[in-house]
């Protein structure tokens, strides 16, 4: 069984886990901005301060995926890939659109068609598109709103 529960700073180590493997497993081809050891750090010292994290969390604790809400945008949705196709990513959006009904708005890579088709599933649809200027990875990506 799945709970969706307020993440605590004690999740932040499974947090970067999901994030690093989920972002592997979507975009292999870009080249990440911050390492590993960076991604860490900030999630447990500024995601987890700034955003509202929620996490899916089951048996054993163990954590399967995570959103990080800040107002109306959604600033991290990721699933560990072993958690693939369970309804965790609905699930979690879901609670992200009662708690803020007016709308949702996100960002997400181009080229990360499975992220894309879930979106479009979930009711979002394509706001902008960049050349991917404007993000770290210079990685052509698009906005994404839910009203």
């Amino acid at each position: 069984m799945i709970i969706l529960r307020r993440a605590t700073l004690g999740d932040a180590t499974a947090i970067a886990d999901i994030y690093l493997a989920a972002r592997a497993a979507a975009s292999p081809s870009v080249a990440w901005a911050h390492s590993d050891a960076d991604v860490r750090n900030w999630i447990t010292h500024v995601l987890m301060a700034k955003d509202e994290v929620t996490v899916a969390a089951g048996n054993g604790l163990t954590v399967h995926g995570y959103l990080a809400r800040n107002g109306e945008w959604v600033d991290h949705l990721f699933i560990h890939p072993l958690s693939f196709r369970r309804g965790i990513g609905t699930r979690l959006l879901a609670r992200a659109k009662s708690a803020h009904p007016e709308g949702l708005r996100l960002w997400t890579f181009q080229s990360n068609a499975r992220a894309r088709a879930f979106y479009e599933r979930q009711g979002f649809t394509i706001a902008q598109m960049t050349d991917g200027a404007e993000n770290e990875e210079h990685e052509p990506d698009m906005l994404y709103a839910w009203h």
